[in-house]
């Protein structure tokens, strides 16, 4: 993408989000990635996360990080918008990270800096130095579990900096996706960070949704999106509830250990993690395996 405008237009549908592999000694494992995003392109996919939450960007220093987005740019062109995680808690690894992603041609995902007692105001403020530093526009990176929770109202604030063209939403209960999408939706684009619970926020109106289950599920994942985005609810439904296993296992088990996991019983290179990650024990893949099994995915 050249610029905000075009990040605007494009940045929303289905995303990837793809996984980092890492190799049994650490290293990031590029040919893997390269095979595991053509994989998405050519099963349609709208877009690819790289380097997110379940990319494992805290387990990376900035140098990998780097490496990881001209890579996976290189790979991917221009062909789908790709969304660069560039959160870290220090502000000026951000800058150098978000203004790298938007020479590359790729979406900047900014998180607020993970510090304790930060203000509103301190927020919107580090939005408004660091988002001009991206040529292609920025995304706001809600994610709850991992840093901040960005409020309604606040992210309305976020909204009148310039920059800011989408907003990736991590609190997904139906008050606040009633609320964004009464308040939010038509000044940006709004996607659901969780394919967990898709289906409403995709029906109530949101732009798009990320997923980390389509690395294992790429087909299910896409089909049931497909079925949302041309009105045929009944379908959306079932094919949802087809894949439960895996979303089940993966509650349990977490993301994305179990994710790799199932793509590497799928003769997958979906890798190892990194500490303070544990790769699966037998009983774990296992559980997989019976996950996969049951949503009626064939492993190697």
């Amino acid at each position: 993408m050249k610029s905000q405008d075009e990040s605007l237009a494009r940045a929303r549908g289905l995303f990837n989000i793809a996984v980092t592999p890492f190799a049994a000694d650490g290293s990031l494992d590029l040919p893997a990635l390269t095979e595991n995003v053509e994989r998405m392109l050519g099963l349609g996919y709208d877009g690819l996360l790289i380097g997110g939450t379940y990319g494992e960007f805290p387990a990376m220093n900035t140098a990998e990080r780097a490496a990881l987005f001209r890579h996976a740019m290189d790979v991917v062109g221009d062909c789908v918008p790709v969304l660069l995680c560039t959160a870290h808690a220090d502000v000026r690894v951000v800058k150098e990270l978000t203004s790298l992603a938007g020479e590359l041609g790729g979406l900047p995902m900014l998180m607020p800096p993970f510090v304790s007692e930060v203000t509103d105001g301190q927020i919107v403020r580090f939005f408004e130095e660091v988002a001009p530093l991206s040529r292609t526009g920025v995304m706001i990176y809600n994610a709850p579990g991992v840093g901040i929770t960005l409020s309604v109202p606040l992210i309305e604030r976020l909204c009148d900096v310039p920059q800011v063209v989408a907003l990736k939403q991590g609190d997904l209960n139906p008050t606040t996706v009633d609320q964004l999408v009464g308040r939010v939706s038509g000044r940006i684009r709004v996607l659901a960070a969780s394919d967990l619970v898709m289906l409403g926020p995709l029906v109530l109106g949101f732009d798009g949704v990320s997923s980390t289950n389509s690395c294992a599920l790429p087909e299910l994942v896409k089909a049931t999106y497909d079925a949302v985005r041309i009105g045929n609810a009944t379908d959306a439904g079932g094919l949802h509830r087809r894949w439960y296993p895996m979303r089940a296992v993966a509650r349990k088990l977490g993301q994305p250990q179990s994710t790799k996991a199932a793509m590497n019983l799928r003769g997958w290179r979906g890798g190892h993690v990194r500490q303070p990650l544990q790769d699966l024990d037998a009983a774990g893949i296992e559980a997989v395996s019976e996950a996969l099994h049951a949503s009626g995915m064939v492993t190697i």
